[in-house]
């Protein structure tokens, strides 16, 4: 609704007594009724049983024996607990990968990000031992890219476009990663 700019007296003294009339239906409400709403209020807030979830104890890790050392070599100092291949996601990074992580600063493209762009350009197969997340699965052991010719027939190119035996077709199962 557009707002009337000339208003003369009899409608601004109108408005006035609107607005009053309002605010005093508002203050009998809340004299009558506000006592009740904060009482509901809370009641609901007291019967809200915040959400508290069991603390994780850390799991210890699994220590297998160690394999008895032959009595003639001298003993070294024990090394630190491999784990097993089942539970880690990737692969150890190659000594030389990581010794990129420790020459010069990302911020002039050295170190870390040099690092992370060795570790990018290699395909995920090597890098993990199965595919983490859903979306792995579609790149996983393609392999390098073929270039492919373009053909010079138009229809070929339509023809080896489309699936031609339907989008719901058996796939072959090197297909599959899991």
């Amino acid at each position: 609704m557009a707002r009337q700019l000339s208003m003369d007296t009899l409608q601004q003294n109108f408005w006035k007594e609107e607005f009053l009339k309002e605010k005093m239906v508002r203050c009998r409400w809340y004299r009558k009724y506000g006592s009740m709403v904060k009482a509901k209020q809370k009641a609901k807030a007291a019967a809200r049983i915040p959400l508290k979830l069991p603390a994780l104890q850390p799991q210890a890790p699994v220590i297998s024996p160690p394999p008895p050392a032959p009595k003639a070599a001298p003993s070294k100092a024990p090394s630190p607990v491999q784990e097993t291949p089942f539970q880690l996601e990737m692969y150890p990074v190659p000594p030389a990968t990581r010794a990129l992580l420790y020459e010069g600063i990302s911020h002039d493209s050295q170190g870390r990000h040099r690092y992370l762009n060795a570790r990018k350009l290699e395909l995920p197969e090597k890098r993990y031992f199965f595919p983490i997340t859903t979306s792995f699965t579609y790149g996983w052991q393609l392999g390098t890219p073929v270039k492919q010719e373009l053909v010079s027939c138009k229809m070929c190119r339509i023809e080896s476009f489309f699936r031609k035996n339907g989008a719901f077709a058996l796939l072959d199962p090197r297909d599959l990663a899991l």
